[in-house]
């Protein structure tokens, strides 16, 4: 979902949304109760979020929260460049910004401190008769030449204390674990 104008929503895989009001939410709430089964997770794939800032807009959250009281089991806000905050709300995944998986920022200065050159893999697990989020994984990533490779150690604790830091207003923190692989989770 985009928000950009306001056509109607519908169960279409793509809808533009005029704003992001309680109207909106209102909306995509009788569309979700029209089309969703049990054992269906709905999951809300929204372009917002600008670049070169980590602050979520007041009007992102409560947006995202209605979407989750409205039916909606995963919001996924993509658009930045870089990671931006997680929130679990009513035991729900929000996603406030992705990042990239292929940079197609590379090489543009001036936001190093942004390191949009990482980013995360995220692996949700939801409980497919509630929505509700049962485990998380995290796999950071290093973006280079257009490849995705592993991300140092180092580089791994700049995105857990990244996300720690913008996402602790939301009550969120996630660990380094070493598995076969380094990770990271919610603690």
């Amino acid at each position: 979902m985009s928000s950009t104008t306001d056509a109607p929503v519908s169960s279409r895989p793509s809808n533009l949304l005029g704003d992001l009001s309680t109207r909106t939410v209102e909306r995509i709430g009788a569309m979700i109760a029209g089309v969703k089964r049990p054992g269906d997770v709905f999951i809300a794939s929204i372009h917002w979020g600008g670049n070169w800032r980590f602050e979520v807009p007041d009007e992102h959250v409560r947006f995202a929260h209605g979407l989750i009281g409205a039916g909606v089991d995963l919001v996924h806000g993509h658009s930045s460049h870089h990671v931006r905050p997680i929130e679990v709300f009513e035991d729900k995944l929000i996603l406030y910004g992705c990042g990239d998986f292929l940079d197609d920022y590379e090489g543009i200065r001036g936001y190093e401190e942004f390191r949009d050159d990482l980013t995360l893999m995220y692996f949700p697990a939801l409980d497919p008769s509630t929505g509700r989020l049962v485990d998380l994984r995290l796999v950071p990533m290093r973006l280079r030449w257009l490849r995705a490779n592993r991300a140092s150690r180092e580089e791994a604790e700049w995105l857990r204390d990244t996300i720690n830091r913008e996402s602790r207003a939301f009550r969120f923190r996630i660990e380094l674990v070493d598995e076969p692989r380094l990770a990271l989770r919610p603690v």
